[in-house]
């Protein structure tokens, strides 16, 4: 056995940090698979493979589709390993290790160090471990704290142990950006609650913009330089900070504008403006809902597609192509109509490194979700099903291929619709959203360019 083992290991240690950090979510969301396989999960004692394996990867990629409904299906032991699969997937498989590791008096190896700068940071850091120790730190109070004003809230409502539970468990659901809820019908029956909305809109957008800007932030905030002066904020935590109010405040206003007189009719102005930020800062990442979003106007389903898309932060517990790629690509789009040379973002250029891995990371989701998506309808088609019985057959699920990527976990009903082939590609858009197109682009190709000949350059007509 250890004679069979030992190449297996041999080729484990000279593994690429990007290929440890795949290999590791592939681990452990076949290892969630395992787990809520047990009799003592589920209530009816048993779950299908491939549904224990979608609600895994749903969980450690902190999306939040699931198959069958969360709340009745599992047990509370069920429950209690979602709930552990989505905080240790949210917070990242490598960041736990490295904090037990430590925890036990452990060194930390060079590989580890390279991956938590590769996972957390866009330039290489000498207090690596300290920022990993921070994230920990913040990720405890922040759930904490979330965890303690919906217990608040349920407390009234539930015997005190049941609402204790549903507090801890949508509040890790919530800064983790999972969207995973208790309840059939997410959140939407307190709609109306202004304490609940607003506490778990604050884990979302904490959770889903980034550690290091929120590492950025605190530095800011703790005060000058030697020399008198307030630390700078990094271009990063500009942009992320300028692209997240734009989308959070733009979108709500923009869907209160196209549903004040279709789903918002004869809802109390408060409640529709509410609803309204509340599914602006969940469509970014998150996946909690508290409007029927069958009632949602296609032009509303629209900016959700969108918002889901671009998601949340790097760096973050939340997927999509980010917002700072969207940011860049704005710059970019600028920079050409006023025919300038460089990118520029506050008063900074953007490397054209940056820029062309910003396009490639978005012609490649998009290419990515599309084939996906094809393939799901290609499979409908050969089994003959769907088709006639499904309004808006095409709209549900590209919806569902955009949520799966974006990590999000929004849906228009698609998910119960999947067969066993379109339960695949999910799984697939899910991993890829969550470790990241360029992160697996590296794993299979490998992170240095071709070489080959350089042939002479020669111009073509485009649009």
């Amino acid at each position: 056995m250890i004679a069979l083992a030992r190449p297996l290991l041999q080729r484990a240690a000279k593994m690429r940090p990007l290929t440890w950090l795949v290999a590791s979510f592939l681990l452990l969301v076949l290892l969630g698979a395992l787990l809520l396989m047990l009799p003592e999960a589920t209530v009816s004692g048993s779950i299908p493979f491939i549904d224990a394996l979608f609600t895994s990867t749903s969980a450690v990629c902190v999306t939040g589709l699931v198959v069958v409904d969360t709340g009745s299906y599992f047990t509370p032991l069920g429950q209690t390993i979602i709930m552990a699969l989505i905080q240790v997937g949210g917070l990242g498989v490598m960041t736990i290790s490295v904090a037990l590791f430590r925890f036990l008096g452990r060194g930390v190896s060079f590989r580890q160090r390279m991956l938590m700068q590769s996972v957390y940071t866009h330039t290489p850091r000498q207090d690596i471990l300290v920022f990993v120790k921070s994230i920990l730190v913040f990720t405890a109070f922040a759930e904490g704290l979330g965890a303690a004003l919906l217990f608040f809230r349920w407390s009234g409502e539930f015997p005190l142990d049941k609402a204790l539970f549903l507090a801890v468990f949508h509040s890790v659901s919530a800064f983790c950006n999972a969207g995973f809820a208790l309840f059939s019908d997410s959140l939407v029956r307190y709609g109306d609650d202004a304490l609940l909305n607003l506490t778990v809109c604050g884990l979302i957008v904490v959770g889903g913009i980034g550690f290091p800007v929120l590492h950025d932030l605190l530095r800011w905030a703790r005060g000058a330089h030697a020399e008198g002066r307030r630390p700078r904020l990094t271009l990063q935590t500009k942009a992320v900070l300028a692209t997240t109010a734009i989308l959070t405040f733009g979108g709500a206003a923009v869907f209160w504008i196209l549903e004040h007189h279709h789903a918002f009719v004869g809802m109390p102005k408060g409640e529709a403006a509410l609803i309204s930020l509340f599914q602006s800062v969940t469509a970014r990442t998150a996946g909690f809902n508290t409007i029927d979003l069958g009632r949602l106007s296609d032009a509303t389903v629209t900016l959700v597609l969108f918002l889901m898309f671009f998601g949340a932060s790097p760096g973050s517990c939340g997927g999509g192509v980010k917002t700072t790629t969207l940011a860049v690509l704005a710059a970019y789009a600028w920079s050409r109509v006023r025919r300038n040379r460089h990118v520029t973002l506050f008063k900074r250029r953007v490397p054209t490194d940056t820029v062309n891995r910003s396009i490639t990371l978005t012609l490649i989701a998009v290419g990515l979700i599309g084939a996906a998506l094809y393939m799901i309808l290609a499979g409908n088609a050969v089994q003959g099903t769907l088709r006639s019985t499904v309004p808006n057959h095409f709209l549900v699920h590209l919806f569902e291929a955009v949520s799966a990527f974006g990590t999000v976990g929004l849906s228009l009903g698609g998910t119960a619709l999947l067969t066993l082939w379109g339960k695949c590609w999910i799984i697939l858009l899910m991993l890829v959203g969550r470790v990241g197109v360029l992160s697996f682009a590296y794993v299979i190709v490998g992170g240095e360019a071709t070489r080959g000949l350089e042939y002479a350059q020669e111009n073509i007509m485009i649009g």
